[in-house]
């Protein structure tokens, strides 16, 4: 007979609890989240008129006296059951950026929108999965003895595929220094396309947003050699946004050759000390610029969707390309799970965050992501709507919204976070449970369109 744990024994504390039907019924509603946040207080909803109490809430009478909350965490490492709420909030926001809905009026999708792709510059040769990789006719061997040929048939899941053929060549500094400015570089790229779109079209650039709006949601992913490149969904609006038409002089093929010819020139300059120099920091040679059709030649509009809505829920630990938690010193650097290309990249971001010049980066804080600082996923203001408005609109679905003409009284408090390891093995059964009802729920669905 096995032994019980303590895990076990946790679990059947829990369970014995007297709330402990109560205790499940906050778990259910925030989908097994593994990693709630604790609050503790109370909400009064009052009579805007009368000042009569409509409803009171308050945690005293709930389990442990605290109420339970989502994490909200976008990676499926950290919260798999908040990752999936968070990667069906992004499809339905891209998407209604593609085809309306939301407050975004249908006919977007006959605008000019297209899919792109940007990807980081070279910093070095590295092994490629595929076709022969590197092959070289002559034996050829860098200043430090190594060979640049490798020749070699790599499998996408062979570990050596993104990792330098040399690393005593390979430029870390330069690879961290361009993540630390890509999220700058992503904004002058939007800016000189528009700036491309003025001048093809005859304007005086600054008069652009009297005749158009260029709008984009984009997302940044990990490539196999640890360096970001980003898809954007992009669209030409009229001067108003999404409810507005476009100018007649704004097609989906100069709205191409604006990206195209925007990706190649644009550049973010900076100089830190001598020794680096000034540095030039463009996109690489790697630019593809896709028009979305509504008549199905080209990508699907739901399937652009559910790739941007894929990749936000990955962590950088779950790519290979850092981890998911801040680095506190060069302990977890030399500790954390990750290759040997990934490290160094981790620990160049450490040796440059302690130099003055590099203090304004931050690069030690954010050594995790190998010096990446901006946000997953970012979008325009007039693409589409918000997770903001997303999760109001789940509230009100859930009946969790404000009344109208009421006033509503808060007074919370954090608490706590987390699970005990018996909490935990029950969270983690609901949310199996969840996802399967979801998943027969759809099954069910698609038999149904079926009959």
């Amino acid at each position: 007979m096995r032994q019980l744990t303590e895990t076990d024994r946790d679990a059947i504390r829990i369970a014995q609890d007297p709330k402990f039907a109560r205790w499940v019924e906050q778990i259910t509603a925030i989908g097994g989240c593994a990693h709630p946040v604790h609050l503790s207080g109370s909400t009064t909803t009052l009579d805007g008129d009368s000042g009569e109490i409509i409803r009171h809430y308050d945690t005293r009478t709930e389990p442990g006296e605290r109420l339970l909350v989502r994490c909200r965490n976008r990676r499926a490492t950290v919260c798999a059951p908040c990752s999936r709420l968070h990667a069906g909030d992004t499809f339905s926001l891209v998407r209604a950026g593609l085809i309306g809905g939301k407050d975004v009026p249908a006919t977007v999708r006959h605008r000019p929108r297209l899919f792109v792709t940007l990807t980081a510059p070279s910093f070095g040769p590295v092994h490629s999965a595929g076709d022969r990789c590197r092959p070289r006719r002559a034996r050829t061997e860098c200043d430090h003895g190594r060979s640049l040929g490798c020749g070699a048939v790599h499998g996408t899941t062979d570990s050596q595929v993104g990792q330098p053929l040399c690393a005593d060549c390979y430029d870390y500094t330069g690879h961290v220094l361009w993540h630390a400015h890509a999220a700058k570089l992503w904004d002058r790229f939007v800016i000189d396309v528009r700036r491309r779109l003025a001048s093809s079209a005859g304007l005086v650039q600054s008069r652009f947003a009297q005749h158009a709006r260029l709008s984009f949601a984009r997302v940044a992913e990990y490539q196999k050699r640890a360096a970001v490149h980003v898809h954007a969904v992009v669209r030409l609006d009229g001067p108003n946004g999404p409810a507005d038409e476009p100018p007649a002089w704004g097609t989906a093929e100069l709205l191409i050759d604006a990206v195209r010819a925007s990706a190649r020139r644009v550049l973010v300059r900076t100089s830190y000390n001598s020794a680096v120099g000034e540095l030039a920091l463009g996109w690489g040679a790697q630019i593809d610029a896709r028009p979305l059709h509504i008549d199905g030649d080209g990508p699907d509009d739901d399937a652009v969707a559910a790739y941007v809505a894929k990749y936000v829920t990955k962590g950088a630990s779950e790519t290979g390309a850092g981890t998911d938690h801040p680095l506190t010193d060069w302990g977890d650097i030399e500790s954390a799970p990750v290759s040997e290309h990934v490290r160094t990249l981790m620990r160049t971001c450490w040796r440059l965050g302690g130099t003055p010049e590099y203090e304004p980066l931050r690069l030690r804080a954010w050594a995790h992501t190998l010096g990446y600082r901006g946000h997953v996923l970012t979008k325009s203001r007039a693409y589409s709507t918000t997770y903001a408005a997303l999760r109001a609109e789940r509230a009100h679905h859930m009946g969790h919204a404000d009344m109208p003409a009421a006033i509503t009284e808060r007074h919370w408090r954090y608490v706590g976070s987390g699970h005990t390891p018996g909490a935990a093995l029950i969270a983690a059964g609901v949310a199996d449970d969840l996802a399967e009802s979801r998943r027969l729920a759809v099954e069910a669905q698609q038999e149904g369109g079926r009959l």
